[in-house]
């Protein structure tokens, strides 16, 4: 027990994509992985197996106390259940002394792992902005991003260590303010991908095929991303709501009634979001947006 805390080892706690991806990292970065947990015993053997180190076994595990930092990545509704049972676990009110608890979770707090604190964890979170769509593609994109930190000052140095190797950023977020945090990376990341799906739907209705829509979308998407970064939201925004074309936009609100009626709605309330952005005059606005 004593050897594996000394080595500052860590326990990963789900073998989804992000534990799995997280767990590549560390071992990449040759920070021990002790033992990776799951409820499912295929899953965390699968997880091992990509990770390339660590021993597969089960939540109820009581070798997981023999870690020095648990990272629990599980989905956001198991966070809490998985911290109660953890706490369960040892003898004496100080049980989970010395140890760091740190969970993945975008919206939650790391409050919801109270019941570990309350028996001597420092507890914590580390969530990343950005999109993990499978482990291959976490290990990938994990490293050099930006990652949100809150907590407790003994777990935040050890996320703050981590983020490091792997080139990253990390700011400090208001644990209230994650939801909204949280919020933010939805509004952008999946709305994207919605919206990059309508337009293939569209494309291809107008003969563009997929093989040529999806490489087209995202060369136009990252140029318009790179040009947000670089020139601010006003001067990136463009098309004919900025230049007040009416007439196009009108033909825009016809072909959508009749090809994807749905998505009318859809339009009008980004149409009303880009006018406002633009700094559209508001009688202008008001007039036009009966359409």
């Amino acid at each position: 027990m004593n050897r594996l805390r000394n080595r500052r080892s860590v326990a990963i706690i789900g073998a989804g994509r992000m534990g799995q991806a997280m767990g590549r990292l560390l071992a990449q970065s040759r920070v021990p992985i002790a033992f990776v947990a799951a409820r499912n015993p295929a899953a965390a053997r699968q997880a091992v197996r990509f990770i390339g180190k660590g021993k597969p076994t089960g939540l109820a595990d009581p070798r997981l106390q023999d870690a020095s930092v648990l990272l629990i990545a599980t989905s956001d509704a198991a966070i809490a259940p998985v911290a109660r049972a953890l706490a369960q676990q040892g003898k004496g009110i100080d049980a989970w002394k010395g140890r760091v608890v740190l969970h993945t979770c975008g919206s939650l707090p790391s409050a919801v792992l109270r019941p570990l604190q309350l028996r001597g964890a420092a507890i914590g979170s580390l969530h990343p902005y950005q999109t993990v769509p499978n482990p291959q593609a976490g290990v990938r994109n994990l490293r050099g991003c930006f990652w949100a930190l809150e907590g407790d000052r003994r777990a935040l140095r050890v996320a703050r260590s981590w983020v490091k190797l792997w080139g990253g950023v990390c700011f400090s977020i208001p644990p209230e303010a994650k939801t909204l945090y949280h919020l933010s990376a939805f509004v952008v990341c999946p709305t994207v991908v919605t919206l990059m799906a309508q337009a293939t739907s569209l494309l291809k209705q107008a003969g563009v095929p997929p093989k040529i829509s999806r490489p087209m979308l995202r060369q136009f998407v990252s140029e318009t991303a790179k040009n947000f970064a670089e020139l601010g939201a006003r001067q990136a925004l463009t098309g004919p709501a900025v230049r007040g074309d009416w007439a196009t936009i009108r033909r825009h609100l016809t072909a959508l009634k009749r090809s994807a009626p749905e998505f009318v709605p859809v339009y009008q309330s980004l149409l009303k979001a880009m006018l406002s952005l633009a700094g559209a005059d508001t009688s202008t606005r008001s007039a036009n947006l009966r359409l």
